[in-house]
């Protein structure tokens, strides 16, 4: 083998050591996925440290921990290894779209809008296996922690390619019980005599919109109840904790089975929440990633 090539060879069975490494969490379980010894694993990152000059991996005899020289060295390997798959995937099948696709997803948006297509998608692209994580966490796509991000509410200035895939409105909504309790608020105005739940990420004093006789303006609200997803915001109204303002997608089952109602309609001002993929575009984008985008969008854009 020509000696431009082994090297490219050795960086390349290097790269997917180390992941295999930080996946596993120990260099006896890397060696059992790759089918080498725990000492070949040693001496691999031996090598690669030598190499690169620098300490990737401190080492006790109970845990393994990546220095910040390993961290950007796991990013790295996680984006190449991505690419290199891709690349021989699609050589290997003419284009057709395959291989693991990373996706990730807000709690409730992703429980109740994203989550109930991926049966159809995967019906349609039996190749391409599918890596779902929910979580409010905001996950660093640029550097490889995912392939696809679907984003609530506006974004952040980014590198990254952003596709609208949808909307919803918001709505106002309590249990039936509570509005027997409490009385029904005729008026934004009477909410200040209600427990308003709300969202922990809100940095200011919770302020919630309305438009009344063509004028829009924002009521501050205060509530005892707080959470940092709108799934949760609404379970906790169809109990009878309070009235919530929340995406109508997070409470349609409830108000269509008569746990919530909507309220102070009248007042609603119509503003909307976008939901967007966010993904690392160009021309080197994988096929997955382009028909799961083509795909959300489709599915959504109606909803």
């Amino acid at each position: 083998m020509d000696a431009k090539l082994r090297r490219g060879a050795d960086r390349a069975g290097a790269l997917a050591l180390f992941a295999a490494i930080d996946e596993q969490g120990s260099f006896s379980a890397a060696g059992r996925v790759l089918g080498i010894s725990p000492s070949a694993v040693s001496r691999g990152v031996d090598r690669i440290e030598e190499r690169l000059g620098v300490r990737l991996l401190l080492r006790s005899t109970r845990s393994l921990s990546l220095t910040a020289e390993g961290q950007a060295y796991l990013r790295a390997a996680h984006h190449i290894l991505a690419e290199l798959d891709s690349a021989e995937q699609q050589i290997a099948d003419r284009g057709a779209p395959r291989g693991r696709l990373r996706i990730s997803a807000a709690l409730s948006h992703g429980r109740l809008c994203v989550v109930p297509l991926l049966g159809r998608f995967a019906a349609l692209y039996p190749h391409i296996q599918l890596d779902v994580s929910l979580t409010d966490a905001l996950v660093d796509v640029a550097a490889g922690d995912a392939d696809v991000a679907i984003r609530v509410g506006a974004l952040a200035s980014s590198s990254l390619t952003a596709r609208k895939v949808g909307s919803a409105r918001r709505v106002v909504v309590a249990a039936p019980d509570y509005l027997a309790r409490h009385g029904t608020p005729e008026t934004p105005e009477d909410l200040r005599h209600h427990n308003c739940l709300n969202f922990t990420f809100r940095r200011d004093r919770p302020h919630w919109p309305f438009r009344h006789d063509g004028r829009e303006y924002a009521l501050p609200v205060t509530g005892n109840l707080e959470a940092n997803n709108g799934d949760t915001v609404g379970q906790l109204a169809a109990l009878g904790m309070g009235i919530a303002r929340v995406g109508a997608f997070a409470v349609a089952a409830d108000i269509a089975q008569g746990r919530l109602v909507p309220i102070l309609e009248r007042f609603n001002p119509g503003d909307m929440e976008d939901f967007h993929a966010v993904f690392v575009g160009g021309a080197s984008t994988p096929a997955r990633v382009r028909v799961f985008v083509d795909f959300l969008a489709d599915a959504l854009s109606g909803r």
